[in-house]
């Protein structure tokens, strides 16, 4: 009797670990055609990350910008970047090259994995070489790449996917599991952020960040004013991210339906906000979210419109198309050495589950850490910090800019006049009628931003001996003398101005290169 019992309840801990297990699973695991999806979105965005930094790219990666490589390896105790290698533009518009192509391979999914382990070191490298453009955004991007490493992306829609022998349509593993949790991760840690501030809490951050008009564009100028809905968005968006953990929680169609309440905050983002590619990259993190029952719809309507054979058909003359590039003697070299088919097993086991473990540990560890909820090991934070993986996600947290912030850069010309050098217009003291539109893009902003904090003196001088350089290339009459002042508005656009002043530093275009005052 006492045995049968054993014997049942141990059934019942079996039945319910079995249940615990499958419901774990079902939770994490991700779509073939999601991972696709996710692929092709990180790889587009690669490049056109790349092509939208280009347009600075003498400005912010050589020694022509604002930070030279003398001053990047003076500022920054470690700097480990391909792009320091030589501060001529032509190295760095190379690098974006190779770059593109590595995107590109990882879009049409050729080599996957190992173009997913270029793109992400060559993108480390890039945000190495010059840290004060960066922003959340790029935080979430490294991220997300460097968790594509560890993923089967080239199961599905991919060349690859020609030499791919296994029967699934959905994949688990630790890679998945981390991919899944780096949204959530941020999304957890920007509530908490935004619950320590005020503006959240009372309804008035959206308010107040279109109030700053240094972010509106297009529809945000437009609803700018429309006090009462912002006051909505901004509840809404609390919400949602309260509720983050649902994405993870839920399954099924349910689970599509709450992922795509973030993609469409995040595409609200695109039409309102300028925050550069971090809407588009949050909604690339998104994809792997949407379950089989969303991609067996998308297949049928693709099916009924005729798109699905076409894009079969021309993946099928791809895959033709493009050379293996394998290694003859590997197969006969597996089979003649026992040994070496062991080691190659052993480098998936690493690749797809004790590396991702590793670093999804420490990740959880830095976001709770980040959070004030635990400490960090030193060894920890060492990864991290080479992988550049830590957690800290307080966009607009915990209260968003509410000031709008300009510059005025005063400029003594040879012949005795008085310009605004980095305008190249008229000394105007009053505040521009679009805030947004001072800044040539949202990488400038964030330079600026930065550039006026107290603890980046040394960028004042490298942002006015740039500026006298760009002048002096490009105007006959050269500058002597500038003069950078930072502007601040704490009044919205349609009430009386309330500017306040910031003397930033004064600058010889003929003197030392570091003057600080």
């Amino acid at each position: 009797m006492d045995r049968a019992l054993l014997t049942k309840g141990r059934n019942r801990v079996q039945t319910a670990l079995d249940a615990a297990s499958a419901s774990f699973v079902r939770r994490f695991e991700v779509d073939l055609r999601a991972l696709a999806a996710f692929r092709i979105a990180i790889g587009t965005l690669v490049i056109v990350d790349l092509l939208l930094r280009s347009r600075h790219l003498t400005a912010f990666y050589t020694d022509d910008g604002v930070l030279p490589l003398e001053a990047l390896f003076s500022d920054y105790s470690s700097v480990y970047s391909l792009h320091a290698i030589s501060g001529e533009a032509w190295v760095q518009a190379l690098l974006f090259c190779v770059a593109g192509l590595f995107a590109l391979a990882m879009i049409v999914g050729y080599r996957t994995r190992l173009a997913a382990i270029v793109s992400w070191l060559l993108l480390l490298s890039l945000h190495a070489r010059n840290p004060m453009v960066l922003n959340g955004g790029d935080a979430l991007f490294r991220m997300l790449l460097l968790w594509a490493i560890f993923l089967p992306l080239g199961e599905r829609w991919a060349i690859d996917a020609r030499r791919t022998d296994r029967d699934r349509s959905t994949a688990f593993s630790a890679g998945t599991i981390a991919v899944l949790l780096q949204p959530l991760l941020m999304y957890a840690s920007n509530a908490i952020y935004k619950h320590r501030g005020d503006t959240w809490m009372a309804g008035d951050a959206v308010v107040e960040a279109f109030r700053a008009d240094q972010f509106t564009i297009l529809l945000g100028n437009v609803i700018a004013d429309q006090i009462l809905l912002l006051r909505a968005f901004t509840y809404v968006w609390v919400t949602l991210l309260v509720l983050s953990p649902l994405l993870v929680l839920l399954t099924g169609y349910r689970r599509a339906i709450f992922a795509s309440l973030f993609v469409g905050m995040h595409l609200g983002m695109v039409v309102t906000i300028q925050v550069g590619l971090f809407p588009l990259v949050a909604v690339a993190g998104l994809l792997p979210f949407y379950p089989p029952v969303v991609w067996d719809a998308l297949g049928r309507l693709a099916t009924r419109a005729g798109i699905a054979p076409r894009l079969r058909g021309g993946l099928t003359r791809l895959q033709r198309a493009v050379p293996t590039l394998s290694v003859p003697l590997l197969p006969s070299l597996r089979t003649a050495v026992p040994s070496l088919a062991a080691v190659t097993d052993r480098g998936r086991v690493l690749v797809s589950t004790v590396l991702p473990g590793l670093f999804l540990v420490l990740v959880l560890l830095s976001s709770a850490g980040a959070v004030g909820y635990d400490e960090m090991p030193d060894r920890g934070e060492e990864v991290l910090e080479k992988a550049k993986a830590q957690q800290s996600w307080q966009m607009f947290a915990p209260d968003p800019i509410w000031r709008a912030k300009w510059l005025v850069v005063p400029g003594e010309l040879e012949d005795g006049t008085e310009t605004d050098i980095y305008r190249d217009s008229a000394v105007d003291w009053d505040r521009p009628p679009s805030v947004d539109e001072t800044y040539e893009s949202s990488r400038w902003r964030k330079y600026v931003r930065n550039m006026r904090f107290v603890d980046n003196e040394n960028h004042r001088s490298y942002f006015a001996n740039y500026l006298c350089g760009r002048w002096n290339a490009t105007h006959e009459t050269g500058v002597e003398r500038v003069t950078v002042y930072g502007l601040s508005d704490r009044a919205a656009p349609y009430e009386e101005p309330d500017i306040a002043e910031y003397h930033l530093i004064e600058y010889d275009c003929s003197g030392e290169f570091v003057q600080n005052d």
